[in-house]
């Protein structure tokens, strides 16, 4: 969005680091060095509101300092408009030629660091920090964050979250280039776009080159600008600078990868998966499951059975789990708890349908009452859950904070698959055990607004991604968050027909 407090209030159009040594921006507060801003009124170094809030506790304590720059990917804040600002002048310019040239003149020396040059150093800060009991697990696997492009977190989270699912990661960064791939069959592809040049816009190509480069170890940050423009070609709602939906972001790049590997490789059929014209891409492999959808007529027995692709689960959160008790307690205690099995459960009971949904029964010849209920037949190798935390209310929509208590290790699906009437549970092959990859984690309260984050698991190692920041955490700082998106791994993959 355009600010209107940006042109008054540039009183800098250059910063300087406190402490000439480091190699980091340091927060004047806390000393922390994840998500520094610069307050472009006065110059001072404080860290995000993700981490410990101390730029907006500046702005509130000096009212006048409202619009702030992130030192690592430049974006400028507005704290009165509660969102990132898209219009610049030439002081803001400045501003960001100086923090990117200072950042330019200290990627060599971080070069050094991350190549152990300068491990002694690390050594000993880490040897204080287990002194102090601190639990975290070091990890030395090198994890590249994304540089925030404006208001694009929600694309981050997104890609962090897939690049850690190591089948689907692993099978793109295997592929050759696929800029000159040549179609099969010499099928026409005009639902792919091209460039002015003639050559066609593959999403699953950029997608590609980042996640390579997301595992080089080269940078502590990329910038996914190029993906970033390849969306904002293929599809229009992406376009701009507003805050998008995660989940509609996940869902449209799942699509589009499988239709765009359909056409550019050669798959052989699977039969286990109803959809895409029985074509089978890594996507369905990895994503794919399928649903029994069962409607029974209550005035004669009829049922209809219809079977439904699917590559995530949407779960509502129970009802009961909305309504607040009327209390003198804090707006935290006043949630009841729930777990995630039970929006499980209410995905797959039994349902009566309102009076516009009825059942046009083939025996009666009429709509009728009728019940429906969901069950699995298949489940996928990734188990991508959707908790439905934003509802329509009047003209706006909100959001649902409540805590969702989900597992770490050990999520079984036996309760959920389809009985067979005339044998054992279950009709789906593989294990219905499942162990969380990763999580996306919405925070803020508005749809159209706040931020996405990640946590996933490494080589052994959970990190949070936020942005251009990557930390290592552990489990219980993982199982605390609001999950907004879970993504379960099977613990015994089936991954025919590919072998990965």
């Amino acid at each position: 969005m355009e600010c209107p407090h940006l042109s008054n209030h540039v009183k800098i159009i250059k910063t300087v680091k406190k402490d000439l040594s480091s190699t980091e921006w340091i927060c004047s507060t806390c000393q922390t060095n994840k998500d520094p801003f610069v307050c472009i009124h006065c110059g001072i170094i404080n860290c995000g509101r993700y981490v410990n809030g101390h730029a907006k506790a500046h702005h509130e304590e000096n009212v006048d300092h409202m619009v702030c720059m992130n030192c690592e990917n430049y974006t400028a804040f507005c704290y009165i408009c509660d969102e990132f600002v898209i219009n610049d002048n030439k002081d803001i310019d400045s501003l960001r030629a100086d923090l990117q040239s200072q950042n330019e003149h200290l990627e060599p020396v971080k070069a050094l660091k991350r190549q152990g040059i300068l491990v002694e150093e690390e050594e000993n800060k880490r040897s204080k920090r287990y002194k102090k009991g601190s639990k975290k697990r070091y990890c030395k696997a090198r994890v590249a964050g994304l540089r925030n492009l404006g208001n694009t977190c929600f694309m981050n989270a997104v890609l962090q979250s897939l690049s850690n699912i190591q089948q689907f990661s692993y099978y793109f960064k295997q592929l050759p280039s696929l800029e000159h791939k040549n179609h099969k069959n010499g099928k026409k592809t005009n639902h792919i776009k091209k460039t002015d040049s003639g050559d066609e816009i593959l999403l699953a190509e950029e997608l590609r080159k980042t996640l390579i480069s997301l595992r080089q170890g080269s940078k502590s940050a990329i910038s996914p600008e190029s993906l970033f423009a390849v969306i904002w070609k293929v599809v229009p709602r992406f376009r701009g600078y507003q805050q998008q939906d995660a989940h509609e972001f996940l869902r449209y790049m799942l699509d589009r990868l499988h239709m765009e590997l359909l056409k550019i490789l050669p798959y052989p059929k699977d039969n286990n998966f109803i959809g895409a014209k029985g074509k089978a891409t890594i996507v369905t492999t990895i994503f794919g499951g399928i649903l029994q959808n069962e409607v029974t007529c209550l005035v004669c027995g009829t049922e209809s059975k219809k079977h439904d692709p699917f590559l995530d689960l949407s779960l509502d959160i129970p009802y009961h789990a909305i309504v607040k008790p009327m209390s003198n307690k804090s707006k935290e205690e006043e949630m009841p708890s729930i777990q995630l099995k039970d929006c499980l459960t209410s995905f797959t009971e039994l349902e009566e349908l309102a009076e516009s949904e009825f059942f046009l029964c083939n025996s009666c010849k009429c709509k009728q009452k009728s019940t429906k209920r969901f069950w699995i037949r298949r489940l996928p190798n990734v188990l991508c859950l959707h908790l439905k935390r934003f509802r329509w209310n009047n003209c706006f929509r909100t959001k649902l904070d409540n805590y969702i208590n989900f597992p770490i290790q050990g999520l079984d699906m036996n309760k959920f698959i389809l009985v067979n009437r005339h044998e054992t549970r279950g009709t789906s092959s593989g294990s219905t055990l499942y162990d969380l990859a990763a999580v996306i984690v919405h925070h803020g309260s508005g749809a159209g607004s706040g931020h996405y984050t990640a946590y996933a698991t490494h080589d052994g190692c959970w990190h949070h991604f936020n942005d251009s920041s990557v930390t290592v955490t552990d489990e219980r700082t993982v199982a605390s968050c609001k999950a907004y998106i879970l993504f379960y791994i099977r613990r015994e993959l089936n991954l025919t027909p590919f072998s990965i």
